[in-house]
């Protein structure tokens, strides 16, 4: 049973496992796109990697479900563990694909948009120690800005992909292949900016 008033940092420290844990599935995501070889036991590696996030999250949620006083609201929590468990969730599902459609090259703009995912997850985890002691807004906000900067990118990395899918003559199947998964790993940039918008609003409500 856990404990009614839980030590503070309880749920901080589960946030740092979660946050580098999707760095870590980041890294491995552009690791394999730079190297491209032995995909299955790399794909393997992600969704280990993914169900180590899936368990974070669990016992995040559990404890919130099971904790009568919170160091932080308890809508903040589970907001906060759910969007970084989205963003492991979508490299997976990424990854996922490439091994489904079979790709047997990937393209330079998956490559860049695991880059911008990666850099994402690193700022996260630089930003999530933060939440400890509720200090520093400039500093957390400088971070958030970068994470800004890098959806931004990643939104035209995503448009140039696009447009050069469609350059004639495009084949229907490598077009479907390739968006499905450029999308996806567009959306896990989204989901880094949401983290970001989270911890820097929890440090300006209890800063």
């Amino acid at each position: 049973m856990f404990n009614l008033i839980p030590k503070d940092d309880v749920f901080f420290g589960l946030f740092e496992k979660s946050a580098a844990n999707a760095q870590d599935t980041a890294n491995a995501l552009v690791e394999m796109l730079e190297r491209f070889d032995d995909v299955a036991a790399r794909t393997r590696r992600i969704h280990e990697l993914e169900h180590v996030g899936d368990e974070l999250t669990h016992e995040t949620i559990e404890r919130l479900n099971q904790t009568f006083i919170t160091p932080i609201d308890r809508e903040d929590i589970h907001e906060l563990a759910c969007r970084i468990d989205d963003i492991v969730d979508l490299i997976d599902r990424a990854v996922d694909r490439i091994g489904l459609f079979k790709i047997e090259k990937p393209i330079v703009e998956a490559k860049e948009l695991a880059v911008c995912v990666q850099r994402g997850t690193q700022l996260i985890r630089d930003m999530i120690p933060h939440l400890r002691k509720m200090k520093d807004p400039q500093g957390v906000r400088r971070m958030v800005l970068e994470v800004h900067r890098l959806e931004s990118e990643a939104d035209r990395i995503e448009h140039n992909a696009l447009a050069k899918l469609f350059e004639p003559p495009a084949d229907p199947i490598h077009v479907i292949k390739w968006m499905s998964i450029i999308e996806t790993l567009e959306e896990a940039t989204d989901r880094c900016e949401d983290v970001a918008n989270i911890i820097e609003g929890i440090i300006l409500k209890n800063g």
